[in-house]
């Protein structure tokens, strides 16, 4: 016996989902058969409302539903430093620490040659414009601890390094709480790169 045609079609529009395989598409479309209505309707305003109001902030990038975003127009942001990062999910990664007060720039991916991704398809000359325009004296290189992250951050070390600004890379190395026998040479030499006097 075959499923429902509506039900067939749920679960294949899940599957298309990052990270939802066959399984986990079906168990969560019988969840939301299960589900009251209300709650389905909910779900699916909450979708429709990410779609029709949610954009890119025209100064960094990030994403928001006002544009500028929060962040480029929060008066307690230090206008002096730009934390550059690949996606906007870095955003809230960075914003959880609460260790950082400055503005962001997100470059909408990585170099990565094999996969076509060159300095024009990323939002590169939208930085150099911004440092441009003055005011900004340090620059964060948070671009993820791979090979396209490292191949990033160093073709923008070398454009922004002439403009007179301040380039810095976050420091990477062993996670707390794990153990120093399971990290790999790159993770153990970035950790040894990174150390700082105490």
């Amino acid at each position: 016996m075959t499923r429902p045609d509506p039900l067939a079609k749920l679960v294949e529009q899940l599957q298309r989902l990052p990270g939802i395989g066959a399984k986990s598409a079906q168990r969560l479309a019988y969840h939301i058969l299960k589900t009251p209505r209300e709650e389905v309707d909910r779900l699916g305003e909450a979708m429709r409302e990410v779609k029709d109001r949610v954009t890119y902030c025209s100064t960094c990038s990030n994403i928001t539903d006002v544009d500028p975003c929060f962040f480029c127009t929060h008066a307690g942001r230090d206008q002096r430093i730009i934390c550059v990062v690949e996606g906007p999910e870095n955003v809230n990664g960075v914003e959880k620490t609460r260790q950082f007060n400055g503005l962001y720039h997100v470059l909408m991916g990585a170099l990565s040659p094999l996969h076509g991704v060159g300095p024009d398809d990323l939002k590169i000359r939208d930085l150099l414009g911004r440092v441009a325009n003055g005011g900004v004296e340090e620059v964060i290189l948070a671009t993820n601890p791979n090979v396209e992250g490292e191949a990033t951050a160093i073709y923008l070390a070398k454009l922004l390094k002439p403009l007179g600004i301040k380039v810095t890379r976050i420091a990477m190395g062993v996670p707390v709480g794990s153990d120093l026998e399971y990290a790999d040479d790159v993770t153990m030499q970035r950790a040894m790169e990174g150390r700082r006097e105490i």
